[in-house]
């Protein structure tokens, strides 16, 4: 047996790495578990509480045992990003995973414009996900179409952003911070943000800072957690 609440159930904050998927924090977390408890291979539930794009940062809750049951509940809590978007520009997935595909003006992009855009998003809203994103259509995943060259067409759904805080101007750069739903694609939010400007958008950088209360502050490095778990005693066999 486990003599720490992991296997009972816990719920972890993590700092996701760049570059990782969100699968890749859960397996990590499930073999550090398997390893130092010595468990058979999937004898431990483990799983998250809202996706992060490979190139987004920030927090990540992981529940582990019973605590996978509050996945769905803690995923439907409001989230805060901040982020960056690069204006003049777009491309395939609407982030910096596919390259530009095509340019837009920018001269007559003002602050003042920027600033009245960002307010005009607050509120509810249809968005079109990403065709390069885990939503399923047909019964399989979205990007598994795109990366076969398939058109696709992305049902829009109801999202509602609380706030949209412009926190940098530096055109064609664009800082932001913004609290909405679950269900809101920020690299979504990008690509219109550009057209209500007349222009296009993508997102260069995004970082998730919230869920609910639990706040990317109070969030350990995987290399922490894991670390932690190999310093937990191991409980005496009965």
């Amino acid at each position: 047996m486990i003599s720490t609440p992991y296997h009972e159930g816990k719920l972890l904050l993590l700092n996701k790495p760049l570059g990782w998927t969100s699968f890749d924090v859960v397996n990590k977390v499930r073999y550090a578990l398997e390893g130092h408890f010595k468990l058979k291979r999937m004898s431990i539930k483990v799983g998250h509480a809202g996706t992060l794009d490979p190139l987004a940062t920030g927090l990540m809750l992981i529940c582990t045992g019973k605590m996978t049951k509050q996945v769905e509940a803690i995923s439907g809590l409001p989230k805060v990003y901040t982020g960056t978007f690069v204006l003049g520009a777009t491309t395939a997935s609407f982030d910096l995973e596919k390259p530009v595909d095509a340019t837009f003006p920018t001269a007559h992009i003002t602050e003042e414009m920027v600033r009245e855009v960002a307010k005009n998003f607050i509120g509810t809203h249809y968005q079109e996900p990403p065709v390069f994103s885990a939503k399923r259509v047909d019964g399989e995943r979205a990007y598994l179409a795109a990366r076969r060259g398939e058109e696709i067409k992305m049902r829009k759904a109801e999202i509602d952003i609380t706030a949209f805080e412009i926190t940098r101007i530096a055109l064609p750069e664009v800082d932001f911070k913004v609290s909405c739903s679950k269900g809101t694609y920020i690299r979504s939010l990008a690509r219109d943000f550009g057209l209500a400007l007349q222009s296009g958008g993508y997102l260069s950088k995004l970082e998730r800072t919230e869920i609910g209360q639990y706040l990317l502050v109070n969030a350990q490095t995987v290399d922490d957690l894991i670390k932690d778990i190999r310093e937990t005693p191991l409980a005496a066999t009965e």
